[in-house]
Formats: structure tokens, sequence, C-alpha cells
């Protein structure tokens, strides 16, 4: 009987150790994911901008006007954001299914 009780809590604390290992390396798979899904968001947006606009970035001065518009454009998306969210708080969100009386 001591030796499964025995056997029973090794497992438990194998188990335990091998969840904190994963949960170590998921933390660090999803920060790689967050930070390629960063790079190939500035990527494309970077070069939505540019192709928009026309603009010669082989150019010190068309590389700063493309930096300038892209920045502007990064602004104006956390700006659309910001309003999309607010406008979701002041939404009522009970379902819709009360009686009126």
């Amino acid at each position: 009987m001591a030796i499964g009780i025995t056997l029973i809590i090794v497992a438990v604390l194998v188990l335990a150790i091998w969840w904190v290992i994963e949960i170590k390396r998921m933390k660090h798979k999803l920060f790689a994911f967050f930070l390629i899904a960063l790079i190939l968001f500035t990527y494309l947006g970077f070069s939505h901008v540019v192709k928009k606009n026309s603009i010669d970035i082989g150019t010190p001065s068309g590389m700063f006007d493309a930096s300038k518009l892209y920045f502007s454009w990064l602004g104006s998306l956390f700006g659309n954001f910001k309003s999309i969210t607010a406008n979701a708080v002041r939404m009522d969100w009970s379902g819709g299914n009360e009686t009126k009386s």
C-alpha cells in the first residue's frame, strides 16, 4: 500500500514539473509568435502606405516622407480602434429579450 502511494506522489510531482516546463515553453512560443506578427504587420503596413502614395524610398527625403505617412496611418488606425472600442462599450449588450411594460 505504501509503495502505491509513493508511486502516485512521484508521478504527480513528475507531472507537475513537466507542466511547469511546458508553461515556460509556451510563454516563449507566444512571445515569438507575437514578435513575428508585429514584424509582419509593420512590413505589410509600411509597404501598403508606400505603394498607395507612390513614394520612392530610395532617397532620404522619400524615406522620411514614407515614415511620416506610415506613423500617421498607424495613429489613425489606433484612433479607429479606440472609437470602435468606445462604441462597443456604450452598446446595450443585455440581449434584447426583455419584455417592455
